[in-house]
């Protein structure tokens, strides 16, 4: 007797992406479907983190057959009665049935057919899959791979593409074109070992979620940021500045952050010791010495303890610090940003302390030269060096 094959619970499967797109985790989701862990994170693999392509039962045209109409039709089938017979107390065409047991009917079915087997095939057979552009020309596979390798972004890939090679539209893919290549790519396509160079370095996709507020942290600050000037809220020049830590493992140890609103140029600060104030002072006065007075006007810091000798470097900024509100990291977005970049080189859980300032400088060369979305695909080094001069 030949053996049935395994059914594919696609019912279940709807439910669990569903959950997944509602911002459910994947032990939850696979706990509140009745499913294994293990079954959800391989459906997730299977798909690169991503829900699949098919539309779930309910949101399908009528023109097709539904999982229930099958089911209806195995059971007639086994009463005996004709295809024609079957057409009409289902309200389908003669055709459609004769149809559906050609393709959907295999030899070794025990029983004959079956209606969950053949809804499972039939669901599968929707997806068609392709390999795309990216699996068909391997010489833009290796343009695309060796960006990756240097720790560009999709998007930054997408738009270089373009600039570089403007008498090959063939190769003006889009950034998700790129993304699903890592992720849901087939033989041929981009290796998922090259995730670990994006700035998340996640092996699967997940759907953002809102970030809870933080905790908020009160000291007394000498101005806030509803005092700022206004060329330091709409980015009008450079040298109004955001700065913020970056911590590391345990809180013990951390390394400063300064990145211009205009330019989104970066300077890092060297924290050996302790994430003390007096340890932070001391490196933005440091840091600060580097540049020019003409590109000093303005600093915004959160509410953090590390700053309480804010005075101590207000005269190295021609127009003061300021304070983000406490609890609002979004007064910050261009530091908030930056910060997460720099989460590729400086992983979380690390120990910060094992960096250089060597290292720090590599980084700080690394993001400055990569060309910017939001600067017109200039880079920062660009814009900084262009208000320099």
């Amino acid at each position: 007797m030949a053996r049935r094959g395994r059914k594919r619970r696609l019912g279940i499967e709807d439910e669990y992406w569903q959950l997944i797109l509602a911002g459910v985790g994947t032990v939850k989701a696979c706990t509140l479907v009745g499913v294994g862990r293990k079954t959800g994170y391989r459906w997730r693999a299977e798909r690169g983190g991503l829900p699949p392509i098919r539309r779930v039962e309910r949101e399908r045209s009528n023109r097709y057959l539904s999982l229930l109409e099958r089911q209806r039709i195995a059971t007639l089938r086994r009463l005996g009665l004709s295809m024609r017979e079957i057409a009409r107390r289902l309200g389908r065409s003669p055709s459609t049935i004769s149809r559906e047991l050609a393709r959907n009917r295999a030899a070794h079915d025990v029983g004959g057919y079956d209606g969950d087997l053949a809804h499972s095939r039939a669901r599968e057979r929707l997806e068609r899959p392709r390999g795309g552009r990216i699996v068909a020309d391997p010489a833009l596979r290796r343009a695309i791979q060796l960006k990756l390798e240097v720790e560009w972004s999709p998007e930054q890939i997408a738009a270089w593409l373009r600039t570089e090679f403007p008498d090959r539209p063939r190769w003006h893919v889009c950034h998700e074109t790129i993304y699903q290549a890592l992720y849901n790519g087939a033989n041929g396509a981009l290796s998922r070992q090259l995730t670990m160079k994006l700035r998340t370095r996640r092996p699967l996709r997940k759907r953002r979620r809102r970030a809870h507020e933080r905790t908020p942290r009160f000291i007394a600050p000498a101005l806030l940021i509803d005092h700022r000037p206004a060329e330091a809220a709409n980015r009008s020049r450079v040298g109004d500045w955001e700065g913020d830590l970056i911590t590391g493992r345990g809180g013990l140890s951390a390394i400063g952050t300064l990145v211009c609103r205009r330019s989104r140029y970066i300077k890092l600060i060297h924290l050996p010791g302790r994430r003390t104030a007096e340890d932070l002072i001391l490196g933005i006065r440091e840091t600060l010495t580097e540049l020019p007075e003409s590109v000093r006007f303005t600093l915004t810091w959160d509410q953090g303890s590390e700053m309480a000798g804010h005075d101590q470097i207000a005269a190295l900024f021609g127009e003061g610090v300021f304070f983000a509100h406490a609890g609002k990291p979004w007064q910050r977005p261009t530091n908030e940003n930056s910060n997460g970049l720099l989460r590729q080189y400086f992983p979380k859980g690390s120990d910060l302390r094992a960096y250089s300032a060597e290292d720090l400088r590599r980084v700080e060369e690394r993001l400055n030269t990569r060309p910017r979305k939001t600067l017109g695909w200039a880079t920062p080094a660009q814009i900084f060096a262009a208000s320099l001069a």
